[in-house]
């Protein structure tokens, strides 16, 4: 009896297509596209205001070494929420990294949340233990983890002048998705300060998250 063929490999895309809520912008971290990226975002958040030089030049700055730490992690886009609320920004942001895997053969998710999970185990006393789990998203199965950690005084990671200040917990679901096709993955992490409301803020990362579609 002929035993039953492989099944053919999946044809790695071409890209990846994802649904932002208005009010975020998107950095591009290609060095050629990066500080044209910073200074249309930094002319967006100042438009109007040309008495903060200061400030100005300082959010430059720090959005252009933030977006070059994340090139350097192999970083592709960087998104950052720009909604407000009253005076205040709502401080969010995505983080697009693709992540080869030194395997021969595709990483099955559920083997990478076992992996996850172990590494969970063995962090250390006090730290809050992350929720890893295995779902179904229409790009493919996905790897969720969902962690919860504080953070020192100052502005929040993807914060836009004007958000809030001061001692918080850092809330990050992060998705890991396998390429198709390949034995790398796709990793979106989410991230805001806003431990009060962060169960409504994952819920609008797990929907940006879900609607991630592979492009030929």
């Amino acid at each position: 009896m002929k035993p039953p063929e492989s099944p053919a490999p999946s044809t790695p895309p071409a890209d990846y297509r994802l649904l932002l809520p208005e009010g975020w912008f998107r950095i591009l971290l290609d060095p050629d596209q990066r500080d044209k990226s910073v200074d249309a975002l930094v002319e967006r958040q100042f438009r109007g205001i040309d008495n903060a030089p200061h400030l100005k030049e300082e959010l430059r700055g720090d959005l252009r070494r933030r977006a070059a730490k994340a090139y350097r992690s192999g970083g592709i886009e960087l998104y950052l929420s720009l909604q407000a609320v009253g005076p205040f920004t709502i401080p969010a942001s995505l983080l697009v990294t693709l992540a080869p895997l030194r395997h021969a053969e595709p990483l099955p998710p559920e083997d990478l949340a076992r992996a996850l999970a172990e590494d969970a185990d063995d962090e250390d006393a006090g730290t809050p233990v992350p929720e890893v789990g295995v779902e179904e998203l229409a790009a493919g199965t996905a790897v969720r983890v969902r962690r919860l950690a504080s953070q020192p005084g100052g502005a929040a990671p993807g914060a836009a002048p004007g958000a809030l200040d001061g001692d918080h917990a850092s809330v990050s679901v992060e998705y890991h998705l396998p390429v198709p096709g390949t034995t790398a993955y796709l990793l979106l992490t989410f991230s805001t300060p806003l431990e009060p409301i962060a169960d409504a803020m994952a819920g609008l990362f797990d929907a940006i998250a879900g609607s991630l579609t592979w492009t030929e």
